[in-house]
């Protein structure tokens, strides 16, 4: 990585979530200045110490404006604790993050998501694809990027990487690490959501993180509202992302399926099964992102091999041991004696 932005400060808003974390250790490890904000600084602190924490909560703007001072670049990756009132507080807090990057003259960082988009926009989905979301979630969505638009053609700098379902190391709340498999327990089947022979988009973090970064330093020569999609981990059928999985843990797993009749009775408990009982339709039918724009504007697409990205997954999930045997060595064992 290159040192030669090291004057540069981001504010990373939801640094100790999955793509918030991973895009502050990208621009870490590329000479930036990480800060970071959070009710409980000094425990935050504790966990990543590479990171300046300020003491202040994303929903209150004056604490956002406080710890926005001389930055760069605002990267709003942070949900409300545990998606509690997540429909009554994002757009708020996004808010928040518009009136400090107005204020300081920061650029804002978006990681985007396919929720914007209904079945009437599937196969492929890019960029100007009509949004026509099916879910509340999807809508509030909608409206994020909507009101980013607003203040880009008003001057201010925006950038929106849209990206499939993430998994990765430090990712917690996703369909991998609470759905496909159970965190912390050694991986003896999988519980999969979608249709045998329909295809799902994945995106591994630090790959999302890597494009994320390479677009920030790039901010000066892309449009003021700048939204492109990543191909991501691309499974046409359903069986790559398992058979990966297989790969990593070194022998067959059982193939489950996804619950679904279940999350009714669920989500009342846990907020995060009602978001997942919106988004069935994701796994219904397939639906792949384009990333010609992306590739125009940076000249490839970063891309860990899906064994590499699978592994480190599990291992950051607790369901393998770092020192266990290589994939190589599994991938065989997995072929001469399954």
């Amino acid at each position: 990585m290159s040192n030669a932005t090291n004057s540069k400060i981001a504010l990373v808003l939801g640094a100790t979530g999955g793509i918030g974390g991973a895009v502050a250790d990208n621009l870490i490890n590329r000479g930036w200045q990480v800060r970071a904000l959070n009710r409980k600084a000094a425990t935050a602190a504790e966990g990543q110490p590479h990171i300046d924490w300020r003491q202040g909560d994303a929903m209150v703007a004056g604490d956002v404006l406080a710890a926005a001072q001389g930055v760069d670049v605002i990267v709003h990756a942070v949900n409300p604790p545990g998606y509690r009132n997540w429909g009554e507080l994002v757009l708020p807090m996004l808010d928040n993050t518009i009136a400090a990057a107005h204020a300081v003259g920061a650029t804002i960082l978006l990681p985007g998501t396919v929720y914007n988009f209904g079945p009437d926009a599937f196969p492929v989905l890019r960029e100007d694809s009509p949004q026509n979301p099916r879910t509340r979630k999807g809508a509030i969505r909608v409206e994020m990027e909507a009101r980013l638009k607003i203040v880009a053609e008003k001057g201010m700098r925006v950038i929106i990487v849209r990206a499939g379902d993430f998994f990765g190391p430090g990712a917690n709340n996703n369909w991998f690490s609470q759905g496909l498999i159970t965190a912390g327990k050694p991986v003896k089947s999988v519980m999969y959501p979608g249709k045998t022979g329909t295809g799902h988009q994945w995106a591994y973090l630090p790959d999302v993180a890597e494009i994320m970064a390479r677009l920030i330093e790039r901010g000066d020569v892309l449009p003021d509202f700048a939204v492109y999609h990543m191909n991501g981990v691309w499974d046409a059928d359903g069986r790559r992302m398992i058979a990966a999985i297989e790969r990593a843990v070194g022998h067959k797993v059982k193939v489950r399926s996804f619950p679904w009749w279940s999350l009714p009775l669920l989500a009342p408990f846990v907020e995060f099964f009602s978001e997942l009982r919106e988004m069935r339709y994701l796994w219904a039918e397939p639906l792949r992102m384009d990333n010609a724009a992306l590739v125009q504007t940076l000249g490839e697409e970063p891309h860990t091999p899906i064994d590499i990205a699978v592994r480190n997954t599990l291992i950051g999930c607790g369901c393998i041991e770092e020192t266990e045997p290589s994939n190589v060595t599994k991938a065989i064992q997995l072929m001469f004696f399954a």
